[in-house]
C-alpha cells in the first residue's frame, strides 16, 4: 500500500486530480486504481452530465452495484460477529447498519459529502444524497479494487472507527411509529396484512404487508408480528425515501394532496 507522501510519485493521469486522489486516499486508507470509478460515483443526477455519446452520466448504477456488495459485506460481517444469534437478529442488523440514515451520517462523517457534485438549483443537497453516494463508493470500489477491498474498507474504516456495531444492533429502532407519523402528516391510512407460517426449524414465520391509503409500499418478515410489521415499515419508508414515483402513485389515487408533497 502506498504511503501519502509517495503520490506525487505516483503517474496520475491529469495531475490536477492529485487533490482528488488525496481525498479518496484519506477516505478509503488506498489510492483508487481508476479515479473514474469513483468520479462516477460523486455524480448525482442532477448535473444532467452526459458522455461523448450523449448518455448520462451519473451514480445511479454504481449505487445499485453497491447496495448489492454492502448488504453481502455487512452480512458476512454480522454474521460473524454475533455467533449465536438467530437469522432474524442478524436480518435486522445488518438492516439497521446499511439503512440510508446510517449511511447518510457515515458519508457526512468521512467528508465524502463534500465531494459530490450536485445542481443545488435543482435538488437540495440532503443526506439522503449522501448516502446514496456512499452505496455509489462501495460499487467503486468493488469495480476499482474488488470484494476483499469493500470488506476492509467497511471493517477498518466504518465498522472499526465510526459505526459501533454492538450498539447499532441492540438499538431499538421503531420504523413503525416513522411511518404512522409520516400518514398522519400527509391525511392517509394505513392498515396491516398479515399471514403466518412455519420456518425449516419449526419455529413460527410471520410476514407482513403495509399499505398506505390501500396501496402496499412494503413487505417484511420476523419470528413475530411486531418484527414482521417492523420490516415492511422499513422497506416502505426506504420506498418514500429513495424517490418521487411513491409520492405521484399516491398523487393520482387522490390519496395525497399534492400540495403536501
Amino acid at each position: 500500500m502506498y504511503t501519502a507522501n509517495l503520490i506525487d510519485a505516483i503517474k496520475l493521469p491529469f495531475r490536477k486530480e492529485k487533490g482528488l486522489y488525496r481525498s479518496f486516499y484519506s477516505i478509503l486508507g488506498f489510492y483508487p486504481h481508476n479515479i473514474m470509478y469513483y468520479q462516477e460515483a460523486l455524480m448525482h443526477r442532477s448535473m444532467s452530465a452526459t458522455n461523448k455519446t450523449g448518455k448520462p452520466v451519473n451514480n445511479e448504477r454504481l449505487e445499485f452495484l453497491g447496495d448489492a456488495i454492502l448488504d453481502a459485506v455487512v452480512g458476512e460481517i454480522v454474521f460473524h460477529h454475533f455467533q449465536r444469534k438467530r437469522e432474524g437478529f442478524l436480518t435486522t442488523a445488518r438492516s439497521k447498519i446499511v439503512q440510508r440514515e446510517t449511511l447518510g451520517q457515515v458519508a457526512v462523517q468521512i467528508g465524502l459529502d463534500k465531494l459530490i457534485h450536485f445542481n443545488s438549483t435543482t435538488h437540495t443537497h440532503n443526506s439522503y444524497m449522501a448516502g446514496n453516494a456512499f452505496e455509489a463508493l462501495i460499487g467503486a470500489i468493488y469495480l476499482d479494487r474488488g470484494y476483499d477491498y469493500c470488506m476492509r474498507f467497511m471493517q477498518d474504516k466504518i465498522l472499526g472507527n465510526i459505526i459501533n456495531i454492538d450498539k447499532i444492533a441492540y438499538k431499538e429502532c421503531n420504523f413503525k411509529s416513522k411511518l404512522l407519523e409520516w400518514c398522519q402528516k400527509h391525511k392517509v391510512e394505513m392498515s396491516f396484512e398479515q399471514e403466518e407460517s412455519r420456518s425449516e426449524d419449526g419455529s413460527p414465520m410471520f410476514r407482513s404487508k403495509v399499505l398506505v391509503q390501500g396501496m402496499e409500499l412494503g413487505k417484511g418478515r420476523g419470528y413475530s408480528k411486531k418484527e414482521s410489521q417492523q420490516n415492511a415499515c422499513k422497506n416502505a419508508l426506504h420506498r418514500l425515501k429513495k424517490g418521487n414515483k411513491v409520492y405521484e402513485t399516491l398523487i393520482q389515487n387522490k390519496a395525497i394532496n399534492p400540495e403536501e408533497t
